[in-house]
């Protein structure tokens, strides 16, 4: 529709009556300027013959010159709280008893022509101020009008259902939709008003303190900032709706208890003082009588207030984030098409056709992600990652973080590193948030010298690690058989009493006696008791393990009578530690005897007792004795582990026992990848030992395969084999 067919002849009159400068000649004299769409007084005749002569063989709808009225306003519009202040002085004067009522009037109305301004000038580009402050003003004058009969809500709901007599129903209908969009801004002001409070509590600015302190800058502090501003305010709002409920609680139980006239005033009381107590909610009241108003919008024909309207406006987006753009039509059913692609599914075609229909902003971009993240996870990993390189998403070195963040918690080591080295091929060097996000990273993955490169790049930046980068980098040192590295972290904690949890002490310990290290093992169970940490069963039992293995007997037996002592009877890998302690040490009496002292106080061997046992009674060849055991495991109903079959193996091969020790070889060489260099080593040995020399020699590939190096006197005595051969015979 256009404006131009939009204002009657009695609306040309009202013009003409209020303001005197205005001429109608003037009016008439502009071709094609305003369309006359209903008759005109009598008092207008010349009027009534420019409308006939300028109307007739032309419908309104078929006026090519005439220019639409749904044009672009996005200039003419700033729900800025600013903006209804940038006024001179001269031409705000405001009476020194007008009310808050009347203030909100103003804002309303201020706020209305401002806009309607841009909407008519866009449609009379031709004509001048004069001419546009008469129609606002005859605009203006029938809202005021509407207003005073019950208010803006009124005259709102009324639209469509009685239009006005003096405007056409498209004119009323645009008065109607740019009264709402208004009363929409004054309530997004307000709550910018309200957000502003909040930014400044002193609750949001210590988080912000202590967030700088610890490495956030830049966005996503400023997005932090005002999340946690969001969070107080709807806090504060929950609170006073809980104070309002309980108002109206304690004004009912008055106005149960009084009677008569007293118990109704109370109640009344009551009443008020819970309204007064509501925050008032942003609306224009419902006045009688006339309204007093000030229409500023008027006088802001000067250019230099659409100067301070704009900057206004780029001020506010610093503070409050913009809004995605509404969805609709095509660019609805491309979006829906992107949110159900699957994982094999080419994303870019969509993506481009999305872009080119709506024109994405970056919070369009974060919108469409966070969508996808929570309908579509496969898929946002690829789309998030073909989006950093769109321009108008704006990248940053956040968005590459997050992505690389989002990778590693889902272990997918290589598509993070992939974007990390796109992070920097296109320049941008990882910051604090970035390497702590590497550090944890690799240390799950359990690349250490990657780790250790995060880890150092944070020193650098003058980062001090907190007790999650120091678990994880210590846990890294773990996993790579590096205790003394891990321990030496964590002197580091200590030294800045920062205190290391239990965790951590255990992971060394359960290191240090499987290296085995003794010194170490009992200094970090020293430690541990230091910090407050009492002997657990498990750090009992590390220790007994540690002892046993470095052939320490009479000291893992210490740690077993106090084990016994502290938690009753020991279980079944306890006794086993405490059996390959006796064994380093060939004592098979003071064994024998545990057994027995154990199993009468109710104690029963289990599978790794017995696989102790069998191993060492394997090294001296007692067969028989060794098989009985064998049996006991059998019964027990579960499978004899690998050690069994390296002992078996061992056992047969050195006594000549081909039959039974090429079926334990075989189980062997089906989990070759669970063994180890010390299990390769003895398996090989035995072999040799027991004249095996090609079945050793395939052991001694597959070990090499598996990565592993020969130990040297191995070595030397393979290559005597293949000189001279080595053969023995065999037992049947």
């Amino acid at each position: 529709m256009y404006l131009k067919h939009l204002i009657s002849g009695k609306t040309i009159n009202n013009i003409s009556r209020i303001n005197g400068r205005l001429r109608l000649n003037h009016l008439y004299n502009c071709e094609n300027a305003i369309a006359v769409s209903a008759p005109t007084s009598s008092s207008s005749s010349s009027s009534s013959s420019f409308h006939s002569s300028t109307t007739r063989g032309l419908k309104p709808s078929q006026n090519p010159k005439s220019p639409k009225l749904f044009t672009s306003v996005s200039r003419y519009i700033h729900s800025t709280p600013w903006t209804k202040l940038s006024y001179s002085a001269d031409d705000i004067k405001l009476d020194s008893d007008d009310s808050d009522e009347d203030g909100a009037i103003n804002e309303f109305l201020s706020r209305f022509v401002w806009i309607m301004r841009g909407k008519l000038s866009d449609s009379y580009p031709d004509l001048d101020k004069a001419t546009i402050d008469g129609m606002l003003l005859v605009i203006v004058e029938r809202v005021v009008s509407e207003m005073e009969k019950g208010g803006v809500e009124q005259m709102l709901g009324s639209a469509a259902e009685s239009p006005s007599q003096d405007f056409s129903e498209d004119l009323w209908k645009t008065v109607w939709e740019v009264s709402n969009m208004v009363l929409d801004d004054m309530k997004k002001a307000a709550k910018k008003e309200k957000m502003k409070g909040f930014l400044q509590s002193e609750g949001v600015k210590e988080m912000c303190r202590f967030a700088g302190e610890i490495g956030i800058r830049g966005d996503l502090l400023r997005e932090l900032r005002f999340k946690w501003a969001r969070e107080k305010m709807e806090e504060s709002e929950f609170y006073q709706s809980l104070e309002r409920l309980k108002a109206e609680d304690e004004a009912r139980e008055v106005g149960g208890e009084a009677e008569g006239k007293q118990g109704d005033a109370m109640a009344e009381g009551a009443a008020v003082v819970a309204e007064e107590e509501e925050p008032k909610a942003l609306s224009l009241p419902k006045r009688r009588g006339k309204i007093r108003y000030k229409i500023y919008g008027l006088d802001l024909s000067d250019p230099k207030w659409a100067a301070v309207a704009d900057k206004a406006h780029e001020a506010g987006e610093v503070i409050w984030p913009q809004e995605p753009k509404q969805i609709s039509g095509k660019s609805k059913l491309v979006t829906e098409k992107i949110l159900s692609l699957t994982e094999k599914d080419d994303p870019s075609p969509l993506l481009a056709e999305w872009v080119e229909l709506l024109q994405p902003s970056r919070i369009d971009w974060t919108n469409l992600l966070d969508r996808l993240k929570e309908q579509n996870s496969r898929m946002y990993f690829k789309i998030a990652e073909l989006v950093l390189s769109e321009k108008s998403f704006q990248t940053n070195i956040r968005d590459y973080s997050k992505l690389i963040d989002a990778h590693a918690k889902e272990n997918h080591l290589e598509d993070a590193e992939r974007i990390l080295k796109k992070m920097n091929e296109n320049g941008i060097v990882p910051d604090i948030l970035t390497a702590t996000v590497l550090v944890h990273m690799y240390s799950k993955a359990g690349n250490i010298d990657r780790a250790k490169e995060a880890f150092e790049s944070l020193r650098v930046h003058g980062f001090q690690p907190d007790l999650k980068l120091y678990n994880s980098m210590i846990m890294a040192y773990v996993k790579a058989g590096q205790p003394k590295l891990g321990e030496s972290l964590m002197r580091e904690m200590e030294a800045r009493d920062i205190k290391p949890t239990k965790e951590i002490y255990m992971a060394l310990l359960r290191t240090y006696s499987e290296v085995p290290d003794v010194a170490g093992a009992a200094r970090i169970a020293t430690t541990m008791q230091f910090a407050g940490f009492q002997a657990s069963f498990e750090s009992c039992k590390l220790l007994i393990q540690a002892y046993g293995q470095a052939g320490y007997p009479d000291d893992a037996r210490n740690n077993f009578d106090y084990l016994i002592k502290l938690f009753q009877m020991p279980d079944d890998e306890c006794t086993a530690s405490m059996l390959a302690a006796y064994e380093k040490s060939n004592l098979l009496d003071k064994a024998l005897n545990l057994l027995m002292e154990l199993e009468k106080d109710g104690f029963e061997p289990g599978v790794s007792t017995y696989t102790v046992l069998v191993d060492w009674l394997g090294k001296l060849q007692l067969i028989d004795e060794a098989e009985q055991l064998l049996g006991r495991i059998s019964q027990q109903g579960e499978a004899p582990p690998l050690k069994i079959h390296v002992s078996l193996c061992d056992m047969y091969a050195r006594a000549g026992v081909e039959k039974k020790a090429l079926q334990a070889l075989g189980v062997l060489e089906a989990k070759k990848e669970e063994l180890g260099s010390h299990e390769f080593e003895r398996i090989i040995n035995g072999l040799m030992a027991g004249g095996f020399v090609q079945h050793a020699h395939r052991m001694h590939g597959l070990m090499e395969a598996r990565g592993f190096a020969a130990a040297k006197e191995l070595g030397v005595t393979m290559m005597a084999s293949q000189t001279f051969g080595h053969n023995r015979p065999l037992r049947r």
